[in-house]
């Protein structure tokens, strides 16, 4: 009994709970959902008429009618219809059934009614979870978007931060250098009066017969024109800024009007007027200084005739005046002709001899007019060149001018036993006679017109000049030098205090403890030469004659040592040539590195989406960071792309037809083809510095099959102008299309023959030189011209005529994915056509090259991350593949005056910029049309919020990918510059690798990728109809 009754009062509590707690709330909750599902039957029906059907397979009345219904508000109605009179008494018998019967029946019911609601809430929470899903996927993107941008902005912001720290102007001392007198008496006279200085390359004449003393000047790197320029007027070492400036025509901040220099000293003087025809650079860096001059722009290398022949008409009239002190001469043709063809062009020799005529002009003028009897012609060379023509680094090539000091009264001077062997033999180092530093002019200048040292000069006479060392008189001049320097130094020391507390303190003193201990043990030589110093200290105003040649000897060893002092402190006052502002470079890397994690943020969706697929990416972020720390392998960087773009795309390979399922034979012969064509374009440009004379393609092998040479740049005009005309342009018959592609194509062709038979006829042979030479009387400028304006309004029509297209034509969105397909293609081909106008005849079949690669690597359908990866790569792999590296020589300027017959300053600096980074800029238009043909791809797939996501973020993934890389390799750069900023190649392998990264960051990655790069991909999306 007392069980039964437990179990009857068990039964009322169950009973009593559901009737007062369980039901109320699962009624309430009922009227929810059928609240909610009137609100949606109440909304437009967003299936087609097939899915309106009920539960029983039979459409609805309002299906059949074309109503608003669903299929989900069918089943909400039905199961809260049951769910609603569940609570009453709908059985028409009067019996009251058993309490098992009813329990029973409670538990059915109850296990009915939890089925019903979940059958009603199962669509709506997915629906409610898919919207979740939506907006946490907009917002995501929000937040990725403004870290991309805010990476992107912070880019110059850092560059322009480190580099302010980095180049700073170097400190000079103001005003200009008096004499000081001394105990022997005034400054002796100067041997002469009037300097005439002649800057061109190479002489071979007037060496042999003694009127000549022939010196190789080491010329330091940067060897550029305005730093070097700077270096042998001031005697002092320029900073590296100059290699900016020295592009900037326009700017004067580089001015060398306030400090002295042999110039400014001749001016002090007042002997004669300052006259200087040639190369302009002199102009913006003395204003005001010359009293006549004829000035020539540097930059507009496609001219090495006119460039001389205005400096040439001035000399006659120049020579019959005996007015002028100083006259400076600035010939701009053989450095033009080395950028243009290189040190072995054909007009290299006629040169050479136009150079040699114009010497012989002035020297026999100084020979028979009395006026210029106590002149001085100096004859150098700013710079040299590498094998390639150009100029900027510091190979044997470029660092070894010519210097020559002549006149008759040198024949007077040196000895018969003193021949030189003229011509003289191959040097492979170019070290042909005694070596003097390029800066040793100014000094040397000093001593031979009678003038102050320049105040901020670091260097010395030049010791092996024949005409100082032939008496005593002039080894007082270089006495007196001596004397002055440690003053000079000891305020220029103080200018880099900071380096000497550093660096240079703690290794001077350990130097000291060595010369100490030396003294100690060698007391006697050292108490000789300090007492041979004072005896000729103290007998210096009796006279020189009175001297014997044993206190000579005293002297002559003082003088050695003091010497060898002076050269110490040269090196060490070169080697600490800047200040640096290290909170303006720890700025500049916090700026970097928080872009750096500001890129990798937005880029984690791609990482996390495939941390397998990214792991390429981020191997070589680590290698090349790594890779910035040592010097060797940023002077032969091209090898690291070579190799890890050839391993890369024979993975792309293996797993591309793993996917694909491709057999054997096809995967074999895909591979074989891709890393052929890799090997070929390896081979195209010996660069770097190790390799850069060795044979290649484009120099060896062209030089001697040229018409090999002209048959594949056919090929490659003719590839390009099929696929041109194929796309046709938008509202034209294909007739119509295809004549308007050969005409832009004949226009290219032609100019760029023109072109080659200014710059390098050698390369021309048969039908290619008939028709330049038939073709030579319409001006390269007007060619160039018509070839940009024939591009450029085609692709201005090819954009506007899309977008008319696609607002006006509704033939569904395969045919304008079609047509989008076209523009794209178009636009291009047209770039294309751009691009080759502006590569070197040489480097043209390499466009062909790569877009070969391209249609290979297209057939493989690529995920988005092998598409960033491979774009990455071979953008850096086609800039090494065209001829550059990391040293400033190899900017090519060749085809930097396309289409302008002046200096200005943007279109020269826009078309050197293309003409340098075509193989970068070719690999961004041919990304960007393989990342349509994966949006197009992602189109076509089942719609979800992660291909949503996808699809609306392909650009914005691939760009947060490269700013990725982009900011990580600019903060590696910047810290290895302020790590090794004291190293001994910092100035001549670390500087031009920090411009070589600006370039990238700013010029390749902004304007290239995000800026040309975004409105090619958002245009092709436009013209889709997306």
């Amino acid at each position: 009994m007392a069980k039964g009754a437990r179990a009857s009062t068990k039964k009322a509590n169950h009973a009593a709970l559901k009737a007062k707690v369980f039901g109320p709330v699962e009624n309430a909750r009922a009227e929810r959902l059928h609240a909610k599902l009137m609100e949606l039957a109440s909304q437009p029906k967003p299936s087609a008429k097939a899915e309106d059907v009920d539960m029983d397979g039979k459409e609805g009345k309002d299906s059949a009618e074309g109503g608003k219904t669903s299929i989900l508000y069918h089943r909400g109605i039905r199961s809260n219809m049951r769910s609603t009179g569940s609570g009453e008494d709908t059985s028409d018998n009067n019996v009251m059934p058993t309490a098992q019967e009813k329990q029973s029946e409670d538990g059915s019911r109850q296990g009915q009614q939890q089925t019903q609601l979940e059958n009603v809430e199962e669509p709506y929470l997915q629906e409610e979870e898919q919207s979740t899903q939506d907006n946490d996927f907009h917002n995501l993107q929000e937040w990725e978007e403004g870290w991309r941008e805010a990476a992107n902005a912070l880019i110059p912001i850092a560059i322009l931060t480190f580099a302010s720290g980095f180049f700073p102007y170097k400190p000079f001392l103001s005003g200009l250098a008096q004499y000081e007198s001394l105990e022997y008496g005034a400054p002796p006279q100067a041997p002469f009066d009037k300097v005439i200085f002649m800057v061109v390359d190479a002489l071979r004449s007037l060496i042999s017969n003694g009127a000549a003393l022939p010196f190789t000047a080491h010329a330091t790197s940067p060897t550029i024109t305005m730093p070097r320029i700077k270096a042998i007027t001031t005697g002092s070492i320029p900073s590296f800024l100059d290699v900016i400036l020295n592009f900037a025509e326009s700017d004067t901040t580089s001015s060398l009007a306030t400090q002295d220099t042999w110039l400014a000293q001749m001016k002090a003087k007042g002997t004669g007027k300052m006259v200087m025809f040639g190369d302009d650079t002199w102009l913006k860096l003395f204003p005001e200084t010359f009293d006549r001059a004829d000035g020539t722009s540097s930059f507009f290398v496609s001219d090495f005739t006119e460039v001389d022949h205005n400096v040439t008409r001035n000399i006659p009239e120049a020579l019959k005046s005996d007015e002028w002190s100083t006259m400076v001469l600035h010939y701009l043709g053989l450095d033009h002709i080395g950028h243009k063809a290189g040190p072995r062009s054909p007009n290299m020799v006629p040169k050479q001899k136009e150079m040699d005529g114009i010497v012989r002009q002035i020297y026999e003028s100084m020979e028979s007019k009395d006026y210029l009897s106590s002149a001085l012609l100096v004859l150098c060379g700013d710079h040299g060149m590498n094998d390639a023509g150009n100029h900027g680094g510091s190979s044997p090539g470029e660092t070894s001018p010519a210097l020559v000091f002549m006149s008759p009264k040198f024949k007077d001077i040196r000895s018969k036993d003193q021949k030189l062997q003229v011509p003289a033999p191959f040097e492979e180092e170019f070290q042909y006679y005694k070596t003097v530093e390029q800066s040793d002019i100014a000094p040397t200048l000093g001593a031979l017109l009678g003038f102050p040292v320049p105040r901020n000069n670091l260097v010395c006479l030049a010791n092996y000049l024949e005409c100082i060392l032939t008496n005593i008189q002039q080894e007082m001049i270089k006495f007196k030098s001596c004397s002055e320097m440690p003053g000079r130094y000891w305020v220029l020391l103080q200018l880099h205090s900071p380096h000497l507390k550093a660096k240079a303190l703690p290794r001077t003193a350990k130097h000291y403890q060595i010369v100490l201990m030396i003294l100690h043990v060698s007391g006697g030589g050292s108490l000789k030469v300090y007492t041979g110093f004072r005896l000729m200290a103290d007998t210096t105003t009796r006279g020189w004659q009175q001297l014997q040649r044993q206190v000579l000897s005293y002297y002559y060893t003082y003088i050695t040592n003091k010497l060898k002092w002076l050269k110490e402190a040269q090196d060490l006052m070169s080697g600490t040539a800047s200040n640096y502002d290290v909170r303006k470079l720890v700025t500049g890397q916090a700026v970097a590195t928080l872009a750096f994690v500001m890129a990798t943020a937005a880029a984690w969706p791609f990482y996390k989406r495939s941390l397998k697929a990214t792991s390429p990416f981020i191997i070589v972020c680590l290698l090349y960071s790594i890779m910035m720390f040592a010097s060797s392998y940023v002077e032969e960087e091209q090898h690291f792309w070579y190799w890890t773009s050839s391993a890369w795309l024979f993975v792309l390979c293996v797993g591309s037809t793993r996917r694909q399922s491709l057999p054997s034979g096809l995967f074999v012969l895909l591979a074989i083809s891709v890393l052929s064509l890799t090997r070929i374009a390896r081979r195209w440009n010996q660069t770097g510095q190790k390799f850069a004379g060795d044979p290649d393609i484009a120099r060896t092998f062209f030089s001697q099959h040229r018409g090999t040479l002209w048959n594949l740049v056919a090929i490659t005009y003719l590839w390009n102008l099929q696929s041109l005309a194929r796309t046709r342009f938008p509202g034209f018959p294909q007739v119509v299309a295809g004549a308007i592609s050969t005409l832009l194509t004949t226009a290219a062709v032609t100019f760029k023959l023109a072109f080659t038979y200014e710059d390098s006829p050698e390369l021309l042979s048969g039908l290619a030189k008939s028709i330049a030479e038939r073709d030579n009387g319409i001006p390269l400028v007007f060619r160039a011209r018509l070839v940009f304006i024939g591009i450029a309004g085609a692709l201005l029509y090819t954009i506007l005529a899309g977008f008319g297209s696609s607002s006006t034509t509704s033939a569904g969105k395969v045919s304008s994915q079609k047509r989008s397909n076209v523009r794209m293609r178009t636009i291009h081909d047209l770039f294309t056509l751009f691009l080759i106008t502006q590569s070197r005849a040489t480097n043209i079949p390499l466009i062909l090259l790569f877009d070969i690669l391209f249609k290979l690597l297209s057939t493989l359908n690529l995920s988005l991350v092998e598409i960033s990866t491979t774009i990455l790569l071979l953008q850096h792999f086609s800039f090494f593949a065209f001829g550059n590296s990391n040293a400033i020589s190899s900017v090519d300027l060749s085809s930097a005056y396309n289409g302008v017959d002046s200096y200005n300053i943007l279109a020269v600096g826009i078309l050197t910029f293309v003409s340098n980074w075509a193989g970068p800029l070719f690999c961004a238009s041919v990304g960007n049309m393989l990342l349509l043909d994966y949006w197009k791809r992602m189109n076509g797939k089942r719609k979800s919020a992660e291909s949503t996501h996808t699809k609306s973020n392909i650009w914005t993934d691939h760009i947060s990918f490269l700013t990725a890389f982009v900011t990580c390799s600019l903060t590696a750069t910047m810290v290895a510059c302020t790590i090794l900023r004291t190293h001994l190649f910092i100035w001549t392998v670390f500087s031009p690798k920090f411009l070589y990264t600006m370039a990238w960051s700013v010029g390749m990655h902004s304007g290239g990728n995000v800026l040309l790069g975004g409105l090619l991909f958002r245009l092709g999306r436009a013209l889709g109809g997306s």
